[in-house]
């Protein structure tokens, strides 16, 4: 996750010097999305598809709503969150050196800061949600750091298409294994719903300690598979957002043009599209393909990266054409999530666990797919609310603030005559 860092305010196409919104308004959409894929996970109690965390029934407006998620959302948002975060990264090192930092000191504030990442995150599974993302993407940045930082460029884009390689022979694999499945030569793998089943007990455990030991038990698997080294998403998403901060694309949009158009049309085409197989099953408009339903998890994950980067690429040329206008009431409000994004992402466990889990109110049970989606979009809109009242206030979230504190320690008074 990226935490917001004041990052430099390049010079816009006309001379000026502008701050660009991009970055900001991607995290402030993002954590709508994130709140949407997440919420789903809520809807214990009833069959789910055994390549994720959708109903198997609902009314017209549920499947709809399903369709949507699973085409748009669903393994399309987390690539997002990843490339934001290995941008920051260089946002902060950045800024650490423009402070006076030697290189080896800048190095050990981003990595002392990942590594409190890591342990913000194993109290966030713990006390609210297994499928915390923050320790993933702390793990994977300490290993990211160490290796990478100090790397070429060439280097860089060398190990992410060696990673998109690996995840696409994977993809290819399970296509193989889905044709054997169909054609009568092999019982379909459970390893996917067993991980699905987890993340359900994990909220549908009426016991306050039994729901924390489930999501204990979830956290590593998310931290290391899901969402981590071994799933290939993450860290190739964290790769290119190094390179893409190197070279300032969401900082300076009308430099790169034409790779932010290629790479939003085509990401995002690629993303939809690749979800359509998946996305008819589960509705019902496709038939054939239930018994391999499990196997779609790989190629989906393979062209939720694609759609990840391309829906970064479409902030950055909205962010461009934004630059050095007012925003107005709406697009400030989701800059003002964006620039406090992991008080924002916590804020979303602490008003949906409680309510929506076994363990609390037990209201997960009891909504349908449309309605849970209405109700994320109103958890969304609480922390614009409080983020909007914290950016009036000119002071920072309070993870922010805390996580800053940890990483840098207090600041020294400066003594006066």
């Amino acid at each position: 996750m990226t935490v917001h860092e004041k990052s430099p305010s390049p010079s816009g196409p006309g001379g000026a010097s502008t701050r660009i919104p991009g970055p900001d308004l991607a995290r402030g959409i993002m954590l709508l999305l994130i709140v949407l894929a997440n919420s789903t996970f809520y809807l214990y109690g009833r069959p789910s598809s055994p390549a994720g965390a959708q109903p198997l029934d609902g009314s017209l407006a549920d499947r709809i709503v399903q369709a949507l998620l699973l085409t748009t959302v669903d393994l399309r948002v987390y690539p997002m969150f990843a490339f934001l975060f290995g941008y920051g990264l260089v946002l902060i090192y950045r800024s650490r050196q423009g402070r006076g930092l030697d290189e080896p000191a800048a190095r050990r504030q981003v990595q002392r800061r990942n590594l409190l990442l890591l342990g913000f995150g194993a109290v966030h599974a713990l006390l609210l949600w297994g499928g915390d993302v923050l320790g993933a993407y702390g793990l994977t940045g300490l290993l990211l750091v160490w290796l990478f930082l100090r790397r070429s460029d060439r280097t860089l884009l060398v190990w992410a298409g060696i990673g998109t390689g690996l995840l696409t022979a994977l993809a290819a694999l399970t296509a193989l294994e889905a044709l054997a499945v169909l054609a009568g030569e092999q019982t379909p793998s459970d390893v996917g719903s067993q991980l699905f089943a987890l993340a359900t007990a994990s909220v549908a455990t009426d016991s306050v300690l039994g729901a924390a030991a489930a999501r204990m038990t979830m956290w590593p698997i998310q931290s290391l598979v899901v969402q981590g080294l071994v799933g290939m998403v993450v860290p190739i998403s964290i790769l290119l957002g190094i390179w893409a901060a190197r070279r300032r694309i969401l900082e300076r949009p009308w430099e790169h043009r034409r790779l932010l158009w290629t790479t939003a049309v085509g990401g995002i085409a690629i993303g939809w599209l690749g979800a359509l197989p998946h996305t008819l099953t589960h509705v019902g408009l496709l038939g054939g393909l239930e018994p391999v339903l499990a196997s779609f998890a790989v190629p989906h994950m393979l062209t939720g990266l694609a759609c990840g980067l391309g829906y970064v690429a479409v902030f950055g040329l909205v962010g461009g054409r934004l630059s050095g206008r007012t925003l107005g009431p709406v697009g400030s409000s989701v800059v003002a999530v964006g620039k406090r994004s992991m008080t924002c992402y916590l804020a979303q466990s602490v008003l949906c666990a409680p309510l929506l889990a076994a363990w609390g109110l037990g209201w997960g049970a009891h909504l349908g797919s449309a309605g849970m989606a209405a109700f994320a979009v109103g958890v969304w809109l609480l922390t614009v609310g409080y983020a909007v009242v914290l950016e009036r206030r000119g002071v920072p979230g309070p993870a922010e603030t805390l996580l800053r504190r940890f990483t840098e320690g207090r600041p020294t008074p400066v003594a006066t005559a």
